[in-house]
């Protein structure tokens, strides 16, 4: 992207995941209205997949990921935390158990989407804002070790979440750094924004054309992550509402480059 994108951190706490946010069948009639020009993936060589959480690859990419491997592009998911603060005021031993508990699902999730074992750099969740330098290095080593022509997607840099952001940032420098080129994927912004809002760069925005299967790869590899879809214990709702999926796949995979 050409431009850098205003946080829209503000946006996304207005609207927590409490509320239902913009419903799909208004981003399906705006697309219908003013569709977005398609990503050619055929120009695509090997692809890097920056995901600041375990399941952030997989509701963002997970139809495009699909197709590349079946392809025979190489794809290799790198996860920035471990997602150990997900229930927020854990215990230190909760907390262990459920970074665990996600690199497991992460393992299961990217396997079954047809990629190698993924690379988990372990930053801490919840204050990757705090570790953009170093993430910035780590990510430009590895895109450098991928060699030139590599595309790397991130989280976009105005997606809502203070971490989705901060990765995005890092990814961006590093594919400067690195030459890669940069696609940036929003996740949460199809819950706080609306169609034709301003704060989105739509002018740069590509869907991903995607036939029924891969989708359909994307939907069994995200329930994968039970502990994010499911109760835990005691909790009283899960980490993400049962919402999110759906409309995920029913707006299908957008990037902005």
């Amino acid at each position: 992207m050409k431009t850098l994108p205003a946080s829209n951190c503000a946006r996304f706490a207005v609207k927590p995941l409490t509320h239902g946010g913009t419903p799909a069948p208004l981003w399906l009639a705006a697309f219908a209205e003013k569709p977005l020009p398609a990503l050619d993936l055929a120009e695509c060589p090997r692809l890097i997949v920056v995901a600041p959480h375990p399941d952030d690859e997989t509701l963002g990419l997970g139809a495009t990921i699909a197709q590349l491997t079946a392809t025979g592009v190489a794809v290799q998911v790198v996860s920035v935390s471990d997602g150990g603060a997900a229930r927020p005021g854990v215990s230190a031993s909760d907390r262990l158990r459920m970074e665990t508990t996600r690199r497991y699902e992460l393992r299961r999730a990217t396997g079954f989407l047809g990629t190698p074992p993924p690379i988990s750099l372990g930053f801490p969740d919840g204050e990757l804002t705090d570790h953009e330098d170093r993430l910035t290095e780590r990510l430009t080593e590895i895109l450098e070790a991928a060699g030139r022509g590599t595309w790397c997607a991130a989280t976009w840099r105005g997606d809502g979440h203070p971490d989705h952001e901060a990765v995005g940032r890092a990814a961006a420098a590093a594919c400067a750094h690195s030459g890669a080129a940069l696609l940036e994927y929003p996740v949460w912004l199809w819950h706080w924004a609306v169609p034709g809002d301003p704060a989105v760069p739509w002018e740069q925005a590509y869907s991903v054309p995607a036939p029924g299967w891969p989708t359909e790869r994307k939907r069994r590899a995200a329930h994968f992550y039970r502990s994010q879809f499911e109760r835990n214990g005691s909790q009283s709702a899960p980490v993400l509402p049962g919402y999110v999926l759906p409309r995920l796949l029913a707006v299908g995979e957008v990037v902005f480059r």
